[in-house]
């Protein structure tokens, strides 16, 4: 009996050191391995302007490096030829043209509710603009990782007057008082405030975060104003370029690319040393695109310098929304893909939430490409549709452009430009012809027609963007 009782005792130990041992290199929760989440936002990057696209003229060591650490999707495309609506697309996974009709109902909603006079009615729509009151109404990506306990921060360029309003837990853009709002710098308050400091000034705040929430996965938004106007890079990254054969406006554009690389590089360092670089999912993007070609001079041009040429931000042509998307994660994608596949970034978010184990809502316009990022998958988008409501104007005092319908279709090799409000339609071939300087409209109509019907059936079924008619009162016509 003795014996008997002995060994039940001696299996119950073993047993229970056996599990003890398990659970010591067996984590079973299913958010044991969450993945850090970086999205890298450059801001007026041009597609060409990078080593990895092809630039051997212009020096972005860091950004080569992530490139070459995962897949970069060759044929990506941003939302909106502006930073805003771009940057609204990447939190909320929304086409522009969906999240105005949102926000403008939430909007219209507020002024109901406030009974606002008609005769205010338009003031009260500029201050809901500026102040962002109806973005945190939207169902975002920092409010959708806290679900599973990521803790997030925002730095860099925000236009929706505060962190908070993004759900961020952390963040560096604070809002502002009316006041403010009408001292000379108010622009760059509404651009993002102290925000605007991230790598311009400093990364600390970044790796503030890292340490206060150390232990939780984090959502971190790393978006600096680079290489973003202005054009004052520090004489280290000047001097790369100084004496070489170019233009003055290649020159100082280039330095700034080079600027944002080397803020990323440090980023890069920090997460090494904290022993948080393997762990973390980093996916680049850029806002909008951008033309600066070594030989073209825009310096004592404000319009083309301050816009990226004829045919990069605030055009509708192919670089003004193409943009390398980059996927990294050590030990989780492998290293050196490249992928000719269309991606839009709207499916940056979508692609987030899968990584995270997170259900993709119904109302995501983007879809995730992790099974294609992984292998299992190799068809991306069929085409890449979307309309713009600002366009480059002729008047060089009218720096941001004027305000216009428009449509974009890429599909194939083929990039449909159609100016509705001038009636202008064109055809390009990008595989050939990337910088849009031969239109092959007349050649190819039934390519043209068959885009312009995509473009067609596009508008039919979201309708008009109430932008235009925001921005055409704003401008009082």
């Amino acid at each position: 009996m003795k014996h008997t009782t002995l060994s039940v005792v001696v299996l119950v130990l073993f047993t229970t050191l056996l599990s003890c041992s398990k659970s010591e290199h067996t984590n079973t929760s299913p958010d044991s391995a969450l993945p850090n989440i970086i999205l890298l936002v450059g801001d007026d990057q041009g597609y060409p302007y990078f080593g990895f696209t092809g630039a051997d003229y212009i020096q972005t060591p860091n950004m080569d490096s992530l490139a070459a650490s995962g897949i970069v999707f060759h044929q990506g495309y941003v939302s909106d030829n502006h930073c805003r609506p771009s940057l609204q697309t990447l939190l909320t996974s929304l086409l522009p043209i969906d999240f105005n009709k949102q926000n403008f109902a939430y909007m219209d909603k507020a002024i109901e509710e406030q009974g606002i006079p008609l005769d205010s009615a338009f003031a009260y729509k500029q201050k809901f603009d500026r102040m962002a009151l109806g973005f945190n109404q939207f169902e975002t990506l920092p409010k959708l990782l806290a679900q599973k306990g990521y803790a997030s921060f925002q730095g860099g360029k925000w236009w929706e007057f505060n962190y908070q309003n993004g759900g961020f837990t952390h963040g560096m853009t604070k809002g502002w008082t009316e006041e403010e709002q009408k001292t000379a710098g108010w622009f760059l308050k509404h651009m993002g405030g102290e925000g605007m400091d991230l790598a311009r000034v400093t990364n600390q705040p970044a790796y503030d975060f890292l340490e206060e929430t150390k232990g939780q996965p984090f959502f971190m938004w790393f978006a600096p104003s680079l290489p973003h106007y202005p054009f004052d890079a520090p004489a280290k990254y000047y001097d790369i370029y100084k004496d070489q054969d170019m233009s003055e406006s290649a020159k100082q554009y280039y330095a700034n690319c080079t600027w944002f690389d080397d803020a990323w590089g440090q980023l890069v360092e920090y997460l090494k040393a904290h022993k948080l670089y393997e762990n973390t999912l980093i996916v680049y993007v850029n806002d909008n695109g951008w033309e600066q070609e070594p030989k073209a001079e825009y310096w004592d041009d404000p319009q083309r310098s301050h816009n990226g040429g004829d045919k990069g931000k605030g055009s509708i042509y192919d670089l003004s929304f193409k943009t390398p998307i980059i996927f990294s994660f050590p030990n989780q994608i492998e290293n050196s893909q490249r992928s000719d596949l269309l991606i839009h970034s709207a499916d940056i978010p979508a692609t987030i939430l899968d990584y995270a184990g997170i259900e993709i809502p119904e109302s995501f316009y983007g879809q995730s490409f992790k099974s294609i990022i992984e292998g299992d998958s190799n068809t991306g988008r069929p085409y890449i549709v979307g309309n713009v409501v600002t366009s480059r104007s002729a008047d060089p005092s009218d720096v941001m452009g004027r305000h216009i319908e428009g449509y974009w279709v890429r599909k194939d090799n083929w990039f449909l430009r159609w100016h509705a409000t001038d009636e202008e339609i064109e055809l390009f071939d990008v595989q050939k012809d990337p910088f849009n300087n031969i239109d092959l409209s007349k050649q190819f109509p039934e390519i043209r027609d068959e885009l312009k019907e995509i473009a067609m059936t596009y508008k039919a079924a979201h309708g008009a963007d109430p932008r235009l008619a925001y921005y055409l009162e704003m401008s009082g016509k």
